[in-house]
């Protein structure tokens, strides 16, 4: 059962013809949108553009939300008839609620960023802190991360100890960057 973003692996009609048909009440919306979604900071301009594009090619009735007969029709353009009901129900659910622009890019910013889900994350933590106390020491941490596959250069741990300032026992709350890493930062959503 294709997801939504299997969508986006066929090739789609001539972007370019869609790209000028967007409504310019879709483009302000989705531009409103913006302002108050950390989604928008995990891609950079060109890469929100052309999930711009692509959002208006599956937004087969230009309303400005992707629903299950948006779905079906983006099927049929491609050549797939008869797409099933439970398929595209299935497809709908992967989000939580209407499809607008901003929905959309989250569905593939979660997909696309990586991360693994926190609970993985932490587990990996927990093997370093035998004593489950949700803390690594500074030192051991920097040491591992300076020394160890992926090596963070000294500008990454500059900016790590920004982000994340050990306390003053020089203990590191890993569980915050778990948090930081799977939903972002609080800050970056005010």
């Amino acid at each position: 059962m294709p997801s939504t973003s299997a969508l986006l692996t066929e090739p789609l009609p001539c972007p370019q013809e869609t790209k000028d048909m967007a409504p310019k009440r879709a483009k302000r919306r989705a531009a409103a949108e913006g302002g108050s979604s950390n989604v928008f900071s995990m891609f950079d301009q060109t890469q929100i553009q052309e999930f711009k594009e692509a959002f208006t090619v599956i937004d087969q009735n230009r309303d400005g939300i992707i629903d299950k007969e948006d779905l079906r029709d983006t099927f049929a353009a491609m050549g797939r008839l008869n797409v099933k009901n439970e398929e595209l129900d299935a497809m709908m659910k992967e989000a939580s609620g209407p499809i607008n622009f901003t929905v959309f890019l989250t569905m593939f910013g979660e997909k696309l960023k990586g991360a693994d889900p926190e609970d993985v994350i932490t587990g990996a933590f927990k093997v370093l802190d035998p004593d489950g106390k949700g803390t690594i020491k500074k030192q051991f941490l920097e040491e591992l991360l300076t020394t160890q596959c992926d090596r963070f250069s000294q500008e990454e741990i500059k900016n790590m100890w920004a982000a994340f300032p050990p306390d003053v026992g020089g203990n590191v709350d890993y569980k915050n960057i778990c948090y930081v890493i799977t939903h972002g930062d609080a800050k970056d959503q005010e």
